[in-house]
């Protein structure tokens, strides 16, 4: 009996073993990049490492606010995606681990200057332009005027028939309103935002959420990132992508080691895959069209040419400051009172 019930102990504490290592992941990573590609990147990487990784897939914002919880006693590991500007604001606050890449050499120029801004603690893996998507079917079925440039979006005619994301939450909408400010001024931006907002018939907290709205009809008009709006409209949805008259912004989609991550040389790892042009490439394969910053990788077919549209030249530094991200946040929701 005592043979017996040593081997039951035995097996017990093997089952408890084994599901605690079930249970516990090799890597904790949040995602913001769409979540086709959060998923199509954890199945690559498992197979690649042999390691089962954990992918919470979260708007950069709230992302941004987990970290700073958490700061003492961090549950993740990496922070992959999300508005280069936002990661920039982490890094300042020391929420970020320093690291130097395998393929640092290989990054494009905007992606090296990105890293350098960041001390290190950041790397750029895609740039894309903001812009805004209209569903042409539902345009003309309402009648309405083709918006060409921002101020187009404050007319009457589009009133309840817009979507955009909430700043506080979604990067896109935090780097629509940087934008705003840096080609209009601070002052006329808000002014612009405030006819803006009654058009606007919902404040999404994910920065893509708008151009899928617009594409399946359930809005005329999404702001968003023109790479999103693409991934629509090759899907088969009625979608014009509109590049704004007046210029516009963009962004360096970045990735971060957090600071007192538990599994710091799997972070690594993980960082230097996702720069490397495999790691890149999962981007396409899930149906996204961002320019890759690792200049071996393989453009998108699809792909906007941000050379061709008109930029601000976007102040990383002062929009990458939690000052200033706090300050402009603030004002927008004294002055715009978004309620979704």
């Amino acid at each position: 009996m005592r043979g017996i019930t040593a081997l039951g102990a035995g097996v017990a504490l093997w089952l408890c073993g084994t599901a605690a290592s079930m249970a516990a992941p090799a890597l904790t990573v949040l995602c913001a990049v769409d979540e086709a590609w959060c998923s199509a990147m954890q199945r690559v990487y498992e197979a690649k490492s042999g390691l089962e990784i954990s992918m919470t897939r979260r708007s950069t914002g709230d992302i941004l606010n987990q970290i700073r919880a958490e700061k003492a006693a961090p549950t993740a590991d990496v922070w992959w995606g999300g508005t280069g500007d936002t990661h920039l604001q982490a890094g300042s606050e020391n929420l970020l681990e320093p690291y130097h890449p395998a393929h640092e050499s290989d990054m494009l120029p905007w992606a090296q200057n990105f890293f350098a801004l960041s001390g290190g603690r950041s790397a750029g893996i895609y740039a894309g332009a903001l812009g805004f998507a209209y569903n042409a079917d539902l345009l003309r079925k309402l009648k309405l005027p083709a918006p060409a440039c921002w101020k187009d979006l404050a007319d009457a005619a589009y009133r309840g028939r817009i979507e955009s994301g909430n700043p506080n939450s979604s990067g896109t909408a935090f780097t629509t309103l940087a934008t705003l400010v840096q080609l209009f001024g601070e002052d006329e931006a808000f002014r612009f935002l405030a006819q803006l907002n009654r058009n606007i018939a919902r404040y999404t907290s994910a920065g893509a959420d708008p151009v899928k709205a617009a594409a399946r009809g359930e809005t005329v008009i999404g702001i968003s990132f023109m790479h999103d709006a693409v991934t629509q409209k090759q899907a088969g949805y009625p979608l014009v992508i509109v590049a704004p008259c007046e210029g516009t912004g963009y962004e360096i989609g970045a990735v971060s080691i957090v600071k007192g991550a538990r599994h710091p040389a799997e972070a690594r790892r993980f960082v230097d895959f996702v720069l490397s042009p495999e790691g890149q490439s999962t981007g396409a394969a899930a149906g996204q069209n961002q320019v890759p910053s690792n200049a071996r990788s393989v453009l998108p077919a699809a792909a906007p040419d941000i050379s061709m549209i008109k930029m601000v030249d976007y102040d990383f530094a002062t929009f990458g400051s939690p000052q200033e991200r706090s300050r402009l946040l603030q004002r927008f929701d004294a002055e715009i009172a978004p309620t979704n």
